[in-house]
């Protein structure tokens, strides 16, 4: 085992939150999207053409840490940084590693959703172990399961050093394998007696800064928001794709309570409507050199603008604290960016 467990532990870890939610843990899988890189080994040191700091600072600033804000719950802890109490387990555990992929990556130092999987398993086993079978499948069905995976699948396979499409993947097979791989995920957490799973998609590649730059002779214009819709449409496949399938789990597992959300539609309005939202820029990162910030990564926070709130993008692919605010509280509640979850918002769960 990877720790040693707490023999005693307090009744007060099985309480529901002070919160309003109806969800006593969440434990999050996924991507930079949910990890600065302080989950991720040897990060600082493998960290390619990307940002070095893939939010501004702190984890404070990710979307899964925001939401958990919204339901009254203690942001899950790094599964790395584990101290070996059935306390730290009961509060949460995030997984994720920044660079992480559905597919196995290429690079071992990089993560798989495979990987992470088998963490969570791992955990759901020493909570049994702990706590009694029926305690801990109770407890493991009031929790969330928060999944976030696909963006640095696309970027390794279409975006690296061109935008071009890989010689072995159109965008249509690509989508099929990794939907099918989720859709195993989602299965396989069911059978481990997870109920309540979220599942995001994966946000509008195609106006990220990264993209815009390297296409600035292209598709993008002057002024306005364009993107590179070539890239949004592979995007958007995936998206329905991953949708449709949710759909259909929802109707086959048994209690199952599935939520696809939709970051990608919620960017996007954002990008079109960015006063409403008060964002000033919808196409330079907050940190970054070059046009669009999208030449070279955030290697130091120190690069960082000084009116981050008034960016979208905060450096090559990831969304700023305030845009992941706007979608966190969506997600919980339906507003201000309306029906981005489906078929229900996180505070609709039972």
């Amino acid at each position: 085992m990877w720790f040693m467990m707490d023999a005693v532990y307090g009744d007060v870890a099985m309480k529901p939150s002070s919160g309003s939610s109806s969800i006593t843990s969440m434990y999050v899988l996924g991507d930079s999207s949910v990890d600065c890189g302080d989950n991720t080994l040897f990060y600082p040191f493998l960290r390619h053409n990307l940002s070095l700091y893939p939010c501004d600072g702190s984890d404070t600033s990710l979307l899964p840490h925001l939401l958990a804000e919204h339901m009254g719950l203690p942001y899950a802890s790094p599964f790395y940084s584990q101290n070996g109490s059935i306390e730290g387990l009961l509060q949460g555990v995030n997984f994720g590693s920044a660079q992480a992929t559905i597919m196995n990556p290429i690079s071992p130092s990089h993560q798989s959703l495979n990987q992470q999987l088998r963490q969570a398993f791992e955990t759901v086993q020493l909570l049994q172990l702990q706590l009694g079978q029926e305690t801990a499948n109770h407890f493991i069905q009031s929790s969330l399961f928060y999944l976030s995976f696909g963006k640095d699948d696309y970027i390794n396979l279409f975006l690296q050093n061109s935008s071009g499409l890989s010689p072995n993947y159109n965008g249509q097979k690509l989508a099929h394998i990794l939907v099918e791989q989720m859709t195993h995920a989602i299965k396989t957490l069911y059978d481990a007696n997870v109920r309540k799973i979220v599942c995001m998609g994966i946000l509008p590649l195609g106006c990220t800064p990264r993209v815009l730059w390297e296409g600035e002779n292209s598709r993008v214009g002057d002024g306005g928001s364009a993107c590179e819709e070539e890239i949004n449409e592979l995007v958007v496949e995936y998206n329905i794709m991953l949708e449709d399938h949710i759909v259909d789990l929802n109707v086959q597992l048994a209690d199952a309570h599935i939520i696809f959300c939709d970051v990608y539609q919620g960017i996007v309005d954002i990008i079109t409507y960015p006063k409403d939202y008060g964002f000033k820029d919808v196409k330079s990162a907050c940190c970054g050199l070059g046009k669009y910030g999208g030449m070279l990564g955030c290697v130091s926070v120190d690069m960082a603008c000084q009116q981050v709130s008034a960016h979208v993008w905060w450096d090559f692919y990831n969304p700023t604290q305030s845009v992941n605010s706007l979608l966190a509280k969506s997600i919980w509640s339906g507003q201000p960016l309306s029906d981005i979850c489906r078929p229900i918002t996180i505070h609709e769960l039972p």
